[in-house]
């Protein structure tokens, strides 16, 4: 028999028994759905986290007070000054540019309008380190920033919230207590790397927070950008040094602050995703080994039905190898239609939870070929042993079987 004659044989003893047919299937279609869904909902998580990291910034380190110690992270360590982000861009060679940052929750207020956000202490450098430009007004002049003025930027929430259509540039808005004058607004970045909205902010003067905000000079993060990405660990480890001479930290005690890396981050997120990915995949792919079981016994019930076809075949001339060919062609193609089918199902499913999720859709191409090998070789190996077993039918025996 050529090889066109048995597929075309084993797709009419398929078409025959089409509901067992079907039934035998789903194991491999819930296995391949479920494997397919897990790595592309895994990669899209990952391709917006990482994506939403790299949004803070380019090159991007920030310090923050509180070190690492054996138990986890320390608590209780003073917080920066104003004074270390000056020193820091003033002596760390390889820095592009350093914002000191300072937060408070605050209530915004605009005529009869009012919305709870974060008040963010900076400067100028906050914005090019960020690379978040403005979509109308302007950034904070040098007078403005030196004389603490309370003049503000707002982020395109707390504008929506609190003006709706209206143009806010030059209009006095109400932080708290302290009236401020909005000279700029921020354009739209959407969601941060946890989840929370970048652009539910206000940005005033470091000065100005300090002395009407604050009443104090503590800075509570320091965003540093290198000049390039090669030259980032070289600034991570100038900083560290200069800030444990700084706050100062004894030689071989552990610091009380952490320079971050976002790229660092960046990775252990990917790792993290890649490592809980390939394990709910691995624990998804034994329903694939179900229906692998599930193919075998429909392929052993289908030898003992045709057992008399069988030795009717073999009685006439037919080698047994090619009757192990046409159990083996209904095995696989079986398992190469569940296969199909499951690829389908599990990037339809995964597209719409990416959806509902709001995160990234991106089909895995290595890993779809992957789940549509595997339930190849799934096939052919369950179907192998019924195959076998029908080869070796005796024809006589067969020919007698009721």
């Amino acid at each position: 028999m050529t090889t066109w004659t048995v597929l075309v044989v084993a797709l009419r003893e398929i078409r025959r028994n089409a509901m067992r047919s079907a039934l035998t299937m789903l194991g491999i279609v819930i296995g391949v759905a479920a494997v397919i869904a897990l790595v592309t909902l895994g990669r899209g998580a990952a391709s917006t986290v990482t994506g939403s990291i790299s949004a803070l910034g380019r090159n991007l380190l920030v310090a923050a007070p509180g070190g690492h110690g054996r138990m986890g992270p320390t608590t209780g360590a003073p917080p920066f000054e104003l004074a270390d982000a000056e020193a820091i861009a003033r002596e760390a060679p390889g820095v592009a540019a350093v914002a000191p940052v300072a937060v408070r929750p605050m209530l915004a207020i605009y005529g009869n309008e009012n919305w709870t956000t974060t008040v963010i202490g900076t400067d100028d450098a906050y914005l090019s380190i960020r690379e978040w430009p403005l979509s109308a007004g302007r950034a904070f002049s040098t007078e403005e920033l030196l004389g603490g003025r309370m003049v503000c930027i707002l982020g395109a929430t707390v504008r929506e919230h609190l003006f709706g259509t209206q143009d806010p540039l030059d209009a006095d808005i109400r932080l708290g207590s302290l009236a401020c004058r909005v000279v700029g607004v921020l354009q739209a970045k959407g969601q941060g790397p946890m989840g929370a909205d970048q652009d539910d902010c206000v940005l005033l003067p470091i000065r100005a927070f300090h002395r009407r905000v604050a009443g104090n000079r503590e800075v509570g993060f320091i965003y540093i950008s290198a000049q390039t990405s090669a030259e980032t660990p070289r600034v991570q480890r100038v900083v560290t040094q200069l800030l444990r001479e700084r706050r100062p930290v004894a030689y071989g005690e552990q610091e009380d602050f952490h320079v971050h890396d976002m790229k660092e981050i960046t990775s252990l997120v990917e790792d993290v995703t890649g490592i809980l990915t390939a394990l709910l995949s691995a624990i998804a792919a034994i329903s694939l080994l179900v229906g692998g079981i599930g193919i075998m016994n429909v392929m052993l019930v289908s030898v003992t039905e045709r057992t008399r076809e069988i030795g009717v075949r073999l009685a006439i001339g037919a080698m047994g190898r090619e009757v192990m060919r046409q159990f083996l062609a209904e095995a696989l193609a079986l398992s190469l239609a569940g296969g199909v089918i499951g690829i389908a199902l599990g990037l339809a499913s995964s597209a719409l939870a990416a959806r509902l999720l709001h995160v990234g859709f991106a089909v895995n191409g290595p890993a779809v070929a992957g789940a549509f090998l595997f339930s190849g070789i799934v096939g052919v190996a369950f179907g192998f042993f019924p195959a076998r077993k029908a080869a070796r039918l005796d024809p006589i025996e067969a020919l007698r079987y009721e």
